[in-house]
């Protein structure tokens, strides 16, 4: 009989360690293989269910959160944000305007509530659009009533359009007019710190640099921002005055008043809103509810007393119809390039010079699109990426794709750069666009350095080597290479701007040199073909494909397709467990911290345009700091 030859104590550790090893690793991926099938579970039998909606609902628009073209985050960072109850807080242009167009034929919707308090954000072209949607609405015959407890001018534009406006009794209404305002660091740059910024620009009105080599806005600025922001005020004085069937001149004429107006009611916002003819009546929350369940239908389990339907709510049963079999019609596209333009790949909400690029080819490739509308708010930003972008839309084009601008609340500079090949470009009058010029900065830090005790020296084979290092002082041989490259950027932008608009090259330059202009005054000066919103470049669009009359095409956005996990994760985030489960969950909350992205400030893209590009002096900048968001 064979013996069984016995192991040494070591071959018995090693053995024993590798048995504990293997046992380890079944046990984690036993664990991870449950958890993946619970999530899985939770999501196809406790998804949030939409309710029915009944006949004689209230719909209740109280949005929280900015008013923007596209959500700044993916659908599962968004999805897990709302779940643990801190939302991004941000309402897409789009389905607002959806809600409320779908509201006007919706026969079960008997009325609709606006409450805008929590609204904030968008320019005046995107609140104009919102105000026109709600001036529909209620001229098909749908009761329209606005609340508000406090309410700036921004809300008010849109708020004016309903057939019935009420304040809180305690609550404001303080119309302000348009200002902008911005900090100025050149003495603490240059005087304090010893940081010598040096400004390459083409075009006397090209402000956006300004603060870094002034103390406070040239007269050019001051004149060209004047100019088109009181033709932005004329109009919402205009829009006001006709939604509430009060003169402008009135409402202006009281504005200059207000601190006497208002002395005389005892400082009372309310009550001199309601003197002036600006709201119907003062009513406090409970009592809006109470005139809401008297003209609708009671129900105590709903907030308030009387059936509603959230906007959200209503989203959701317009969006089962959305998610049907495949549209077979043929589509107009809508791609949005909404934020400041920077180059390689970027997230919603910024424009990428490859990301953006990608979704137009998307739509080049894709054989059901006919037409491409590109939906333009942006500030403008890397003009190489600029340029990127622009070469896509003429691809389209070539390919027999017609591409129609749709011009939100800006598109100047690089957003004007993306736009000015299209078909026909459109605006709102109150859109701020043109910006048509370049700049680049370049700082020294030598004073700086010498502040501490630190000095640059060293020797390199040609004049130029070493020249670019901030370390040292700018050579004035430097300074003119830079400026002659701005200078060339200059010369590109307002020649292509020439070929595409098919004017003379002068006739442009007259009206480009960093010059800003809303939306009326660049239809005058060429630089814009027709005044309307999205829906008007939609139907020109699709005109212009030859795909016959709305509804026999579909209107699809192209955006970036989230993997099969984030799919899933949104839809688990949404579902009555993922709330649950997500809503206390620490680990749950570091992770969003971490993926939740990071807005970018005005002086963030200047400091990214400093940053040393191979083969360029400096990074020419076509952007535009003319927002009065």
């Amino acid at each position: 009989m064979n013996q069984i030859p016995r192991r040494g104590p070591i071959a018995r550790f090693f053995i024993g360690l590798w048995d504990a090893m293997n046992f380890t690793r079944r046990l984690i991926f036993n664990l991870v293989f449950f958890v993946l099938l619970f999530l899985l579970l939770a999501l196809f039998s406790a998804g949030e269910r939409v309710e029915p909606l009944l006949d004689r609902t209230t719909l209740v628009i109280a949005p929280e959160g900015a008013l923007v073209e596209q959500y700044s985050a993916d659908p599962a960072t968004r999805a897990l944000a709302k779940a643990m109850g801190d939302d991004a807080g941000e309402v897409q242009l789009r389905d607002l305007l959806r809600a409320l167009d779908k509201a006007a034929t919706d026969e079960r919707i008997e009325r609709v509530v606006l409450q805008l308090d929590q609204l904030t954000g968008g320019g005046m072209a995107s609140r104009r659009e919102v105000a026109a949607a709600v001036a529909r609405l209620r001229e098909s015959g749908k009761q329209v009533v606005a609340f508000s407890e406090m309410m700036g001018q921004e809300q008010y534009l849109i708020a004016a359009e309903a057939g019935e406006v009420y304040l809180d009794p305690m609550g404001g209404l303080l119309l302000e007019g348009l200002g902008r305002y911005r900090q100025y660091y050149r003495e603490g740059l240059e005087d304090k710190l010893g940081v010598d910024v040096h400004l390459f620009k083409v075009g006397e009105y090209k402000s956006a640099a300004e603060p870094f080599v002034l103390d406070a806005a040239s007269p050019e600025s001051k004149e060209a921002d004047l100019y088109w922001m009181n033709d932005l005020w004329n109009r919402y004085l205009a829009d006001v005055g006709q939604a509430r069937g009060i003169a402008p001149s009135q409402i202006a004429g009281d504005l200059a008043q207000l601190p006497a107006g208002l002395a005389a009611v005892g400082g009372d916002l309310a009550r001199y809103a309601l003197q002036h003819k600006w709201v119907d009546g003062l009513k406090t929350r409970g009592e809006v509810a109470d005139l809401l369940v008297e003209r609708g239908v009671a129900d105590p389990d709903a907030e308030g007393g009387f059936r509603q339907v959230s906007l959200d709510g209503y989203l959701a049963h317009l969006d089962t119809g959305l998610q049907m079999a495949t549209d077979p019609r043929p589509q107009v596209a809508v791609v949005v390039a909404a934020g400041a333009i920077t180059g390689g790949e970027q997230p919603p909400g910024t424009i990428g010079g490859e990301s953006t690029s990608a979704l137009l080819r998307q739509a080049l490739d894709e054989d059901r699109i006919k037409a491409v509308v590109l939906r333009v708010d942006s500030p403008g930003g890397e003009v190489f990426a600029s340029e990127q972008i622009r070469r896509e839309v003429v691809a389209l084009q070539q390919a027999g794709k017609p591409v129609v601008v749709s011009m939100g609340d800006l598109a100047a500079s690089g957003g004007y750069w993306i736009s000015m090949n299209a078909d026909r470009i459109y605006a709102d009058p109150s859109t701020i666009t043109g910006s048509i010029g370049i700049f680049g900065m370049f700082p020294t830090i030598p004073r700086a350095l010498d502040k501490i005790g630190i000095n640059t020296d060293g020797v390199g084979t040609t004049a130029l080597a070493g020249a670019f290092n901030i370390t040292r002082e700018l050579d004035p041989q430097v300074g003119q290479i830079i400026q002659s490259v701005i200078e060339k950027g200059y010369r590109d932008f307002i020649g292509k701007v020439a070929e595409a608009r098919e004017q003379p090259v002068a006739k442009i330059d007259e009206v480009a040199r960093g010059r800003v202009w809303s939306g009326a005054q660049a239809k005058v000066r060429g630089l814009v073909d027709e005044l309307g919103g999205l829906k008007a470049a939609i139907a020109d669009a699709a005109k212009r494909a030859e795909l016959g009359e709305v509804g026999d095409y579909a209107v699809h956005y192209v955006e970036k397709i989230p993997t099969p996990f984030e799919q899933f994760f949104a839809g688990f985030a949404q579902s009555r467990i993922g709330v649950n489960l997500l809503g206390d969950s620490a680990l749950a909350r570091g992770l969003l911290a971490k993926a939740m992205p990071q807005a970018r400030a005005d002086l963030e893209l200047l400091e990214g345009a400093i940053t040393p590009v191979a083969g360029v002096p400096v990074k020419a900048l076509a952007y535009c700091f003319c927002s009065l968001k």
